[in-house]
């Protein structure tokens, strides 16, 4: 069983402590503080003592947990003792998922870190001894409001015989529901007395950077600090496309962790990177080999049709619940709200199941490392890839709009019904294609790439709410079928089938306009200056 706890806490270096006999950290502890009852709200200081922890950070040889800013530990001593997994979430936040301790790291955790792992073996790296001198800040009520560390600190390399580094840092952390401009507050008050933010995020990047070997080092890099593929400043258009791809497979890693933690519009965000990084091997086909991309295209097809299943549920879920809340309960006739819980959660169990069965496959992991095989050595064809983007980007962009041209011309030329309905959908994603190639071209183009892609927008705008509209049609004829053989009333189930009918061909009376204002400035000029 994993549990989640968000941390919300700001860390501070204490001054180095003198010479002392012995081997291994000196114990100082609060002593060395200001007096935290300058701190506003705060009533008293409440000493708890000193709790001895041993911790083992685990990576892999390549540190890919740490250069994606994640921690793995496994630590005894202490009330939270076990296997801690933690992600960022912001500037001093992250939530630290914890699981009993065992000899092995977790089912649930090992699939946490998979997509970042693929396949890599996870070690030992760093080992940290902690002496903890706990102290909380009550307010007079004698609430908790934070919680007060200093942290006498032994870190080891592993495997053993690396080096060593000692050093004494301060942990402020919030209380649940706490309110963070407490820690402004305790800021305030250390800052006065000369205790300074700590420079290193965390202790396992403090440890790498302290016990790395000056020999092995980089130069021009701190010892121990994680080698990051930093690139160099995009100048081509291969480059551009590359840094593209890149930051989709970046949010595709980061994401997966998202999605099996349930948490909220991941499988959208999933979903859509995937369906980005798809999108610029074909509309940059003359930038990158399509034979060596199009095997990963068909994979990245395969996995956004597997996330769509969860996806459209819940988008569905939530427009006909919205549809529903929306009409007097006189409308509302016979258990709606019961029978439209009873379908979605039908619908979200299924839906859920099978994307983490997609997320655990062997399937999905080999995607994985097919797309970072390929940025390793990415296949750019020698012409266009070495060209300014000015020049080869803005082609590209064309093509798709004329693409997409040709299928909404064609659409609209059909008499409403499912054959224009089908249509309207290929357009749909024929925008999305065009909006994606000038969202990946901005960087080079800037506002006019900017100015396209808000046009095509509006456009997939349109088409999705028509498409959205078919699709709940064909679920609320499914429920009205539903309710009719259990005896219940089919009317609202109806009634809403009309209005979803009538808002689709409210779409189709827009699409024309919105269509003309797309393409109020050519093109190639807009995109070119």
């Amino acid at each position: 069983m994993v549990d989640t706890k968000r941390e919300i806490e700001r860390k501070y270096e204490l001054p180095e402590p003198p010479e002392a006999g012995g081997s291994g950290p000196q114990p100082r502890g609060r002593s060395l503080l200001p007096d935290l009852t300058k701190v506003p709200a705060v009533s008293a200081v409440t000493v708890r003592g000193v709790t001895e922890l041993d911790a083992v950070y685990y990576d892999t040889s390549d540190l890919r947990l740490t250069t994606g800013a994640l921690t793995l530990r496994r630590r005894t001593g202490g009330a939270d003792e076990g296997w801690h997994l933690k992600f960022p979430v912001g500037d001093g936040v992250r939530d630290e998922l914890r699981a009993p301790l065992s000899d092995t790291l977790p089912d649930e955790l090992a699939a946490l870190v998979r997509s970042r792992v693929r396949g890599a073996d996870l070690a030992p790296v760093v080992r940290l001894r902690t002496s903890r001198d706990i102290s909380l800040l009550v307010d007079e009520a004698g609430r908790t409001l934070a919680e007060v560390a200093v942290d006498t600190v032994r870190a080891e390399r592993l495997p053993a015989g690396g080096g060593t580094a000692d050093w004494t840092e301060v942990e402020v952390e919030l209380a649940d529901d706490g309110a963070p401009a407490l820690l402004d507050a305790v800021a305030k008050v250390f800052r006065k007395a000369g205790v300074r933010p700590a420079s290193a995020k965390s202790k396992l990047a403090r440890a790498l950077a302290d016990t790395a070997p000056v020999e092995n080092a980089p130069r021009g890099r701190r010892p121990g600090k994680p080698a990051r593929e930093t690139g160099r400043t995009p100048v081509t258009a291969g480059d551009h496309v590359l840094a593209y791809l890149r930051e989709q497979a970046d949010a595709i890693i980061s994401y997966d962790p998202a999605v099996r933690r349930d948490l909220p519009d991941s499988v959208h965000q999933l979903r859509v990177a995937t369906r980005r990084m798809r999108s610029a091997f074909r509309t940059y086909d003359k930038v990158l080999d399509r034979d060596a991309t199009r095997p990963i295209g068909t994979e990245l097809k395969w996995l956004a049709g597997e996330l769509g299943v969860d996806r459209d549920q819940e988008v569905l879920a939530e427009r006909l619940a919205e549809r529903v809340d929306a009409h007097d309960a006189t409308l509302l006739l016979g258990p709606v709200h019961a029978r439209l819980r009873i379908w979605d959660a039908a619908g979200r169990t299924d839906a859920r199941a099978r994307t983490l069965g997609v997320l655990d496959s062997a399937r999905y992991l080999r995607l994985l490392q097919s797309v970072e095989a390929l940025l390793a050595d990415p296949p750019l064809l020698t012409g266009r890839a070495e060209k300014k983007p000015g020049k080869v980007l803005p082609r590209a962009i064309i093509k798709d709009y004329e693409r997409l041209a040709g299928r909404v011309e064609h659409a609209l030329e059909l008499v409403p019904g499912e054959e224009r309905d089908l249509a309207l959908h290929d357009a749909r994603k024929a925008a999305k294609r065009a909006r994606y190639a000038a969202d990946a071209a901005q960087p080079a183009l800037g506002k006019p790439a900017k100015r396209f892609s808000k046009r095509m927008k509006a456009v997939q705008t349109v088409l999705g709410d028509h498409q959205d509209s078919v699709v709940a049609r064909d679920s609320l004829r499914d429920l009205a079928i539903q309710a009719h053989a259990a005896g219940e009333s089919a009317f609202t189930w109806g009634l809403l089938y009309g209005e979803e009918e009538a808002r689709a061909a409210d779409r189709e009376r827009e699409l024309p306009q919105i269509w003309r204002e797309s393409a109020k400035r050519k093109l190639r000029t807009a995109l070119t200056g």
